[in-house]
């Protein structure tokens, strides 16, 4: 009995005090009201010194408006919605993975009344997530991890990657957005640059990633189709790769690489994932080889480029004196039947060379966009093909037909050398004639007179079957196919390469190939199309290549030394056409050509574009 008149002693205390808020109706209750009854449970200091501190208790119980009738039972208390106040955090949390799960507030802020503001210490944040997903604790041994329980506000803590409460679901491991998630949020840090030199990372890390293929292909918008940081890294248990529980320790690489590459070997894992080309003291064989590809560029380039200056400033003027001597009724070149076509090109060379033009065209359209995946233009044109998946298969489709056609030059190379009957001479006489496509002493003489001619000091060579310039464009297919061919190859094919080549030679592979693959279309879109089409002589297109024909007044003005040969040898009319191209294909052959040339053109033109504008 004691007991019980003791226990109503407060209650009717509190009673007497409250009676003046029932008369004023419509005040809030006083939240010192509510701990006289609460306070066993709430502790009133803890309460003052939490975010609702400043809160009266009604402003979450906002059904409480009659104390009287609260202490009576007669109202019923619902869940406090957070709603009211945290809108942007409910809206967030009600697209989260957490709501789907009926996950509410109160069961990750289960310190209601005593929460105090984060102010953005991450440790909280790991220890909170980790009382639920027991699983990932792990990652408070990972590097990042001990960052965080350290005190290290810039590692990343679980809110950096899944959010704080729009938490989304990972859902299928290889759809788009999936596979997006797992390079993209580490990109958040380790792309920003302040971050990264403060906390003394390795800069190269996204640079490197976004130069190799994967990250070509990521920046492109395709990252199903490639590995991503967490593939290599794990998502949780990032460790330093000395760490023999990391999974890029040289011990776990086989099984990290096998993941995607079932073939993987120990030989496979010597690829540098981060090798920096810049790097000569870490990586000496990616310096000197980017060193190498990079000489035969600008060396390649600049011999070429001056050239076709100077051609085109000597072919303008040469242009100019034809058509005034032709005002004055002066005919510089008389060539009697100089309109009659004679034969250049068998239909094998004009057939082999669409071969070329289709293949190279399909190279440069499907390969320049990965290449140069930071541009804009790159993206369009990839989504362009359907994705990088089908821009992948016409690549290697064109590759294919570029493996055909330097199949039937070797077999023509072997034929004109050892079996062709209406070719004088032995092999090396052959090989070294004037009907050969290998360079020889007479080329370095033409060279010569090619350069007096630029400055007028002399006359225009008059050339044999082949120029110097020819020579070298055929004799690039061969370094070609070599270069690209064998890189590309490689690349294909990595797990056949991989089982008896280290890994660091795809890193080789990758920027030969690549380096080489400028080289090609930037000679061929500038130089060769200059040389054919381009030169005065010959603007806006030299036909031959197409129908194989050309008139005797070209003839001799061009090949004024192969006419005199065949006079010589009285063969002249052998190569006589018996008769010209159609209408209808010479339409169509033109209508292509012209195609080719402006896809070409415009190639170069957005490679131009990206050397001046380069993102990053």
């Amino acid at each position: 009995m004691v007991q019980v008149f003791t226990r109503l002693i407060p209650l009717l205390l509190l009673l007497a005090l409250a009676r003046p808020g029932f008369a004023a109706q419509g005040l809030a209750i006083d939240p010192a009201t509510c701990l006289g009854c609460h306070g066993n449970k709430i502790s009133a200091e803890a309460m003052a010194n939490s975010v609702h501190g400043k809160n009266g208790c009604t402003s979450c119980h906002i059904e409480i408006v009659e104390l009287a009738k609260h202490m009576k039972g007669e109202i019923k208390v619902g869940k406090v919605q957070c709603v009211r106040c945290h809108k942007k955090e409910a809206a967030e949390h009600a697209k989260s993975i957490h709501s789907e799960k009926g996950i509410g507030c109160a069961q990750c802020h289960t310190d209601m009344h005593s929460h105090t503001y984060w102010n953005k210490d991450k440790r909280r944040v790991l220890v909170k997530c980790t009382q639920c997903h027991k699983d990932e604790r792990g990652f408070t041994q990972s590097v990042h991890g001990k960052g965080v329980l350290a005190g290290n506000q810039d590692s990343a803590a679980c809110n950096d990657c899944h959010n704080l409460h729009e938490i989304k679901a990972l859902g299928d491991p290889n759809s788009h957005s999936n596979r997006e998630f797992h390079t993209k949020v580490c990109l958040r840090c380790h792309a920003d640059e302040k971050l990264v030199e403060r906390n003394h990372i390795s800069e190269v890390a996204v640079k490197s990633y976004m130069e190799s293929y994967h990250g070509k292909n990521y920046r492109l918008g395709y990252p199903e189709k490639v590995a991503g940081c967490a593939d290599c890294h794990t998502a949780h248990a990032i460790l330093p790769s000395k760490d023999p529980k990391s999974s890029v320790n040289p011990a776990n690489l086989v099984q990290t690489c096998s993941k995607c590459h079932s073939k993987g070997s120990q030989l496979f894992t010597k690829f540098y994932a981060h090798g920096e080309h810049n790097d000569r003291e870490k990586y000496p064989i990616l310096f000197y080889t980017f060193i190498a590809m990079t000489g035969l560029l600008v060396g390649t380039f600049t011999v070429f480029w001056i050239h076709t200056l100077l051609w085109m400033i000597r072919g303008f003027v040469e242009n100019r004196e034809k058509a005034a001597a032709l005002e004055e009724g002066i005919i510089l070149h008389h060539v009697p039947d100089g309109h009659k076509q004679y034969r250049r090109f068998r239909r094998v060379h004009v057939f082999m060379h669409l071969l070329v033009i289709i293949s190279f065209l399909g190279l440069s359209l499907t390969g320049l966009p990965l290449k140069f995946s930071d541009q804009v233009w790159a993206k369009f044109l990839m989504d362009l093909y359907g994705g990088a998946p089908n821009a992948g298969f016409f690549h290697r489709v064109c590759a294919g037909i570029t493996f055909v056609y330097f199949a039937m030059a070797l077999f023509m190379s072997v034929h004109f050398l050892l079996i062709r009957k209406d070719i004088k001479g032995n092999f090396f006489q052959r090989l070294f004639g004037p009907d050969s496509l290998c360079p020889n002493l007479r080329d370095i003489t033409d060279v010569i007179g090619m350069v007096r001619w630029f400055f007028f000091k002399g006359p225009k060579p008059a050339f044999e079957r082949w120029t110097y310039w020819e020579k070298f464009d055929f004799i690039a297919v061969f370094w070609g196919m070599f270069a690209i061919g064998g890189s590309g190859l490689m690349l294909w094919f990595p797990e056949f390469f991989g089982m008896f080549l280290p890994g660091w030679a795809f890193n080789v592979a990758t920027i030969i190939h690549s380096d080489e693959a400028l080289l090609a279309t930037g000679f061929i879109f500038s130089v060769h199309f200059f040389n054919t089409h381009g030169r005065p002589e010959k603007f806006p297109m030299d036909f031959v290549i197409f129908n194989g024909q050309m008139s005797k007044h070209e003839f001799v003005e061009e090949r004024g030394d192969q006419w005199a040969r065949y006079e010589k040898e009285g063969i002249t009319e052998k190569f006589a056409a018996k008769k010209s191209s159609g209408i209808f294909y010479d339409f169509c052959l033109k209508t292509f050509g012209f195609t080719a040339l402006f896809i070409g053109i415009s190639l170069l033109m957005l490679m131009i574009y990206a050397f001046m504008h380069p993102h990053h």
